[in-house]
């Protein structure tokens, strides 16, 4: 496949991480899974229990729920293929953190992603990071909502532009944004 950085988002369930483990199986050789999810609940702890399960035994994991860039280049190795899973969860951990202002939260968020993509330009591996469209839905009735609604879209605009391949899953089907990217020429 060569070297490449794709972008999955979507919404909940459309197949965003089933893809980026289905893309890995049949490409990778040897796979990094970044997993950004903490336990900090009994659901989360199943969830995040069921997704280890999925994973192949030989992949290697680093669990970085911040500073998602630097924990990669550090486990990455030789590895052909990371995936970041995901990119909603490391935001909701920054915004997490009672120490971090709610004005720092945009600049903290560009160094997670300038780090991540500084891991991806020093490596050999095709990276394939998981994020979720949340931009779709009814404004969020919370000021804390609006504020993590807005902060992922930028994070999600900056990912996407990028990225070699931006796919959006609607319903467990894939669609390329960047083969359907609209030039604009007027």
């Amino acid at each position: 496949m060569g070297k490449k950085l794709i972008t999955l988002i979507g919404g909940a369930r459309s197949g965003k991480s089933r893809l980026a483990l289905d893309l890995a199986k049949r490409y990778g050789r040897s796979v990094l899974f970044a997993a950004t999810a903490r336990a900090l609940d009994e659901e989360m702890d199943r969830r995040i229990r069921a997704h280890r399960a999925e994973r192949p035994a030989g992949w290697e994991t680093v669990e970085a729920p911040v500073e998602v860039g630097a924990a990669i280049a550090a486990a990455a190795g030789e590895c052909d293929t990371v995936i970041v899973d995901c990119i909603t969860m490391l935001l909701s951990n920054l915004m997490d953190r009672p120490e971090i202002p709610e004005t720092a939260l945009s600049s903290l968020a560009d160094r997670e992603i300038d780090a991540l993509l500084a891991a991806y330009r020093t490596l050999q591996a095709t990276f394939l990071v998981v994020t979720n469209e949340t931009g779709l839905g009814i404004v969020p009735a919370f000021a804390a909502g609006r504020v993590y609604r807005d902060l992922l879209g930028r994070t999600n605009q900056r990912l996407v532009d990028a990225s070699d391949h931006a796919l959006m899953l609607v319903a467990g089907i894939p669609v390329d944004l960047k083969k359907l990217q609209a030039r604009i020429s007027w």
